[in-house]
């Protein structure tokens, strides 16, 4: 059997639960007793277990309808969407994505990933590759990652320097709120995981040649900077988090919950055609709040 390619980038990662450590080691086939016990109540998770695939697939249908619905108000009206996706790594953010966009017609409900800057965009004005992307009339835009980037891993894997942090923490709420006074309803989701159910997810990935493609070079250099990459998340969140473009976090540990609640959340705020406020049904307060103020209820 050949060897693993990245073996050699595998760290040793210890963190402490329940204040005694535990070593973490993603090419062990055996995940620690500790972490997977823990992991789905990691972060002050608020349940026991995941929501039902039966419930889960009765609501996302019924959530489905009315982002149909959504569409084609977009269609008849030219209204747009942007809708900015950023999370810890194996929060579930892909899912999450296309729950949203499943059943839309992809011409006009459109994913943007981009790869790293080329030469020519990183001298140019930092938001300047993402300006190209937002939507024409009747689009939805749904950004995998974003110029979010440069509040996370930028800084924390040093890809910029601490002067282009500061200056982008201080510029994002101006580009922002230059995209709302356009006329274009604007969404930022940000998904919390806890640290044991990250750590869990990378080892399913590591473990599975199927999903292997999922856990890249900086994945695996991120498992030692647990503690770097929330100093960051905060930073972002206290200086982005303002009225024009408010965070909405969204806790997923359990992935099923996360995008429901993203869903209806979304869905409240638009006021489109046909819109069945009971086929929506409520927002769960305990899996989706607004900002830093969410997340320090339960000591994320």
């Amino acid at each position: 059997m050949g060897s693993n390619p990245m073996a050699q980038d595998i760290p040793e990662v210890t963190i402490n639960i329940n204040n005694q450590p535990v070593t973490f080691d993603l090419d062990n086939k055996s995940l620690p007793g500790e972490i997977n016990d823990n992991a789905f109540s990691s972060g002050g998770y608020p349940y026991d277990k995941k929501l039902s695939r039966k419930k889960y697939e009765e609501e996302l249908y019924s959530l489905q309808l009315e982002l149909g619905k959504m569409q084609a108000w977009l269609q008849d009206t030219g209204e747009r969407v942007v809708v900015v996706f950023e999370d810890r790594d194996a929060a579930g953010k892909g899912g999450t994505i296309n729950s949203f966009r499943q059943y839309l017609n992809p011409r006009h409900a459109k994913v943007v990933a981009l790869s790293k800057p080329s030469d020519t965009e990183r001298g140019q004005w930092y938001f300047q590759r993402y300006v190209t992307h937002l939507p024409t009339s009747g689009e939805m835009v749904m950004f995998d990652r974003s110029w979010y980037n440069r509040a996370g891993v930028e800084p924390v894997m040093g890809f910029c320097t601490p002067k282009q942090h500061t200056h982008f923490l201080k510029e994002a709420p101006q580009f922002e709120d230059m995209i709302v006074e356009d006329g274009i309803h604007f969404f930022k989701f940000w998904l919390n995981v806890g640290q044991e159910m990250q750590l869990k997810r990378f080892h399913d990935r590591r473990q599975n040649p199927l999903k292997s493609w999922k856990l890249s070079s900086i994945d695996i250099k991120a498992l030692s900077k647990w503690d770097e990459y929330t100093k960051a998340r905060n930073a972002m969140l206290n200086a982005t988090h303002t009225e024009h473009g408010p965070w909405t976090i969204v806790r997923s540990n359990d992935k099923r919950r996360a995008r429901l609640n993203a869903i209806r959340h979304f869905l409240h705020r638009l006021d489109y055609a046909g819109k069945d406020a009971k086929a929506i049904g409520e927002v769960d307060p305990l899996i989706l709040g607004l900002g830093p103020d969410f997340l320090n209820e339960f000591g994320a």
